[in-house]
């Protein structure tokens, strides 16, 4: 299977059978989205996390697939953003769930808005965090206030380690903003949850803070992909 970072916290993955995009809200420097969509007759599926607009387009609800309709699967506070209903539309809380025979997608929560994503398709399990991440700026916070943001997120974590203890991709949030800290909710992640490829995302294009992360990574014995550009793959 292929992983194609698109922009932000946005990928592209295509099996076999089937396209599943997440959390576009800006096409990657080579239009991979475009030039699939046009030639693609696999099935589409386009998951968006939640409302934020780094993370939700509206345009995509004007994606048409040559294998089909496009089937949407958002979190539930994106529904005031849809101007119709559409049945190939769904909305999840954290706790639901939606299948078909080709992909199975159970919602968590988020430590912001939204949720979180757990994916089984093409015979890979993937978690797409989407903003649940361990947020706290402890260089700027009070000690109450990283404490509560960290409870917050291990809470969340264990629910989703009480369903699965392994993952073959996670994409999980590296955020430059939080300052020396940046990476402590991907690696809390990666230790409660065996993670065969850890995928950086929502970095704001500060390359830099991504390859520093990677031999974190790699001491654990977990597979990085070290992007450098927007359009970039790895096979998984």
């Amino acid at each position: 299977m292929q992983l194609t970072y698109i922009a932000h916290s946005g990928f592209l993955m295509e099996g076999d059978d089937f396209v599943l995009v997440i959390d576009y809200y800006k096409e990657s420097v080579d239009k991979v989205v475009s030039r699939l969509l046009e030639q693609s007759t696999k099935k589409w599926y386009v998951l968006a996390s939640h409302s934020h607009p780094d993370h939700f387009n509206p345009e995509i609800l004007s994606w048409k697939g040559k294998g089909g309709e496009v089937r949407f699967v958002f979190s539930s506070d994106i529904r005031e953003l849809v101007p119709y209903p559409s049945p190939h539309v769904v909305f999840l809380d954290p706790g639901d769930g939606w299948q078909d025979d080709t992909v199975r997608i159970k919602a968590y929560g988020s430590t912001d808005l939204g949720v979180s994503f757990l994916i089984d398709a093409g015979g890979k399990c993937i978690f797409h965090a989407g903003d649940l991440n361990n947020w706290h700026w402890k260089e700027e916070s009070t000690p109450a206030e990283w404490q509560a943001a960290e409870t917050a997120y291990l809470k969340e974590l264990e629910m989703i380690a009480a369903d699965v203890t392994e993952v073959d991709v996670a994409m999980f949030p590296l955020d430059p903003r939080l300052g020396a800290e940046y990476a402590l909710g991907a690696v809390q992640f990666m230790e409660r949850i065996h993670t065969r490829l850890l995928v950086p995302m929502h970095f704001w294009e500060r390359y830099p803070k991504v390859h520093a992360f990677k031999p974190m990574a790699e001491q654990r014995g977990i597979r990085y992909a070290d992007w450098t550009h927007t359009g970039e793959t790895v096979e998984f």
